[in-house]
């Protein structure tokens, strides 16, 4: 039976007919300066008009222990992107009971067909893609344009992924949003090093990120 999803659930942000919106999502514990520089390329090399971040109560490929409270996570997200307007950060996972990804997709457009979605992951993802529930329902969902991280790039193109899905890669244009998937594009450039991970073993020596951490 093909799930509903309830209409009072009020868009997290802009949302109109034929904008193209990115979606990146995560633990963001914490959001770091590579997830705003993953947003602000998919932004420039495909026109988007808005990437959302979505925020996850829990991922289920991660252990909960160590994971800052999803308030705090969500604080410190909204803080790091102030600079860019056009990324919105979010907990809509919570509004719509979903936990995988595939769900959480499939319900978005659902509730939100007059949108171009695209799927946002850096390559360092792509090269686990396969470990992801119906991973390749994902890919078949929305177009997915992946961002090279340093350290990750060549065992993403040896990925399970880029394997099954070889003949769907495409170049990223302003275009890119409206392909009928499944349609990969990898975006290159400056690669900016930070990780979630390093920056809780910094946070182990610091305050900067004490407000953050699990109480």
């Amino acid at each position: 039976m093909r799930s509903v999803v309830p209409s009072w659930i009020r868009p997290p942000g802009p949302v109109a007919p034929g904008l193209k919106i990115g979606l990146l999502g995560g633990s963001f514990n914490p959001a770091h300066a590579g997830h705003v520089h993953i947003s602000a390329v998919a932004l420039r090399r495909l026109g988007l008009d808005y990437v959302w971040w979505l925020v996850a109560p829990q991922n289920p490929l991660k252990p909960s222990f160590g994971m800052a409270p999803l308030g705090k996570r969500l604080d410190f997200a909204r803080a790091e992107a102030r600079a860019e307007p056009r990324i919105v950060v979010m907990d809509i996972e919570q509004a719509l009971g979903t936990r995988y990804t595939i769900d959480t997709l499939t319900r978005l457009k659902q509730r939100f067909g007059q949108v171009h979605f695209v799927w946002l992951m850096g390559s360092d993802n792509l090269a686990g893609f396969e470990r992801w529930r119906r991973w390749q329902d994902i890919a078949r969902t929305m177009p997915i344009a992946v961002v090279t991280r340093p350290g990750s790039v060549l065992t993403m193109l040896g990925s399970k992924a880029a394997t099954r899905f070889a003949k769907d890669f495409v170049r990223g244009d302003r275009r890119f949003a409206m392909r009928r998937p499944p349609a990969f594009t990898v975006l290159d450039g400056p690669r900016n090093r930070l990780s979630s991970t390093v920056l809780r073993a910094e946070a182990a020596t610091s305050e900067i990120f004490v407000n953050i951490l699990p109480a």
